[in-house]
């Protein structure tokens, strides 16, 4: 298979990058440039949908979905999916950890409308539970097998936890965390490496992981599996060791041609996103760069589409490239369809103040056009151009107005309409 890093380093202007440089409003050549410089990557999904991630573009928001061993309904999961692409989430991913996940993932990859990711050690430690009773057992071999299993089936990028490592687990013992280890996959990576006594296959192996990405161009988003999972663990020597790694493992990744996303830190406080954010990104060579939050604040459960938006806006503008969302019920339970949207709607408000403060004009063009519209008490427009239409439309329905040309907060004294008929009747 041609990979598109490397067609793009030979200036060979691929499809893919022709349709990702019309809806980012550049020039394919720029966007070829940055593929090739492994500043960009390109997300193909199986059904057409191309979208672009990286150095100068729109910051680009991600939806999880997925089944739990409690919760295991497709249809549910579905919903939710839907609900994601109805408010623009740029890609999804498949987080399913009950149920046949060889079927859930091919039915979620064959209705979305989006490119696809996935975490193939869930599945490869689940199955390894379910055939021999324990992680400890599973084999290298049956690790790479999902993995390949999950290409096949047409997922789009994979998180693979390669930066953990045995002077990782070193560190660990030192207990110094207040939560120790909170990605799932990473925990699961750690567990098996502990009753082993093994290096990280994802590690010791990478480039057999590498020639495996080149069969089918997939993307590799080396995940943060030592990510803080609470501010107080911020920016310690754990985050700091795999951050390291990941850099080393981007140059191996760009020399096969494979494009690489680096994943970032979780829960961190205000004070340390920028820095953390520029870190990344040089010791990770300007790779995208993929953060789940920042969560700024460890109260508010119940509340975390909150704190990370306020983290997603810090952070993008400060240089990342792609938002995971996090829903009300992070850190409480699997979430539902309304967890989802506003989700969605809370990553996708935080890109898009990014996007403005970035200097995208198209984005700044959106606040402008709607302000237009706002100020002459054009509801229908307004709908129209509001992230999330729905619910503007429940909210204008529910409401007894003294007219339909203003809403029930000021009624007749509303402000934009006096200074308007002011200004008309004086000739202004």
């Amino acid at each position: 298979m041609m990979l598109e890093k490397n067609l793009a380093k030979k200036g060979i202007i691929t499809d893919s990058v022709k349709i990702a440089a019309q809806k980012e409003q550049i020039s394919p050549e720029k966007l070829a440039c940055s593929v090739a410089e492994g500043k960009t990557v390109i997300l193909k999904h199986k059904g057409g949908s191309v979208v672009a991630i990286g150095e100068s573009l729109r910051v680009k928001v991600n939806t999880n979905i997925g089944t739990s061993p409690d919760v295991c309904d497709i249809d549910f999961e579905l919903e939710k999916l839907r609900t994601a692409c109805r408010l623009k989430s740029d890609t999804g991913m498949d987080l399913s950890t009950g149920g046949d996940l060889d079927r859930i993932r091919k039915i979620i990859v064959q209705e979305s409308p989006v490119p696809v990711g996935s975490v193939p050690v869930y599945q490869a430690m689940i199955e390894s539970i379910e055939k021999y009773g324990t992680i400890e057992k599973m084999k290298e071999d049956e690790l790479f097998e999902v993995i390949e299993r999950h290409a096949r089936d047409g997922i789009s990028f994979v998180t693979v936890h390669c930066g953990i490592t045995l002077s990782s687990l070193e560190i660990l013992k030192k207990r110094t965390r207040k939560t120790g280890i909170v990605s799932r996959g990473g925990a699961f990576i750690a567990s098996w490496m502990a009753m082993t006594g093994k290096e990280n296959p994802l590690y010791s192996n990478f480039e057999r992981l590498l020639e495996l990405a080149s069969r089918y161009d997939l993307v590799l988003s080396l995940g943060d599996g030592l990510r803080p999972g609470c501010i107080a663990d911020a920016s310690d020597n754990l985050q700091m060791s795999e951050l390291m790694t990941l850099g080393h493992l981007t140059q191996k990744a760009w020399e096969a041609d494979i494009q690489v996303i680096i994943e970032g830190p979780g829960h961190i406080p205000l004070n340390h996103i920028i820095p953390n954010v520029q870190l990344a990104k040089t010791v990770c060579h300007g790779a995208p760069l993929y953060l789940l939050g920042p969560i700024v604040t460890d109260i508010a459960a119940g509340y975390d589409h909150i704190t990370s938006a306020i983290g997603g806006a810090l952070a993008a503008w400060a240089g990342a490239d792609f938002l995971c969302y996090v829903t009300p019920s992070e850190h409480l339970g699997l979430p539902t369809v309304q967890d989802v949207e506003e989700g969605v709607v809370a990553s996708k408000i935080a890109a898009h103040a990014a996007d403005i403060a970035r200097g995208h004009s198209f984005a700044r063009n959106q606040d402008d056009r709607i302000s237009e519209v706002r100020y002459s008490r054009n509801w229908k427009e307004q709908e129209k151009l509001v992230i999330n239409p729905e619910k503007f439309r429940r909210i204008r329905e529910s409401q007894k107005v003294y007219s339909d040309e203003v809403c029930n907060m000021c009624g007749k004294y509303c402000a934009m309409k006096i200074i308007d008929e002011t200004i008309k009747k004086i000739g202004l």
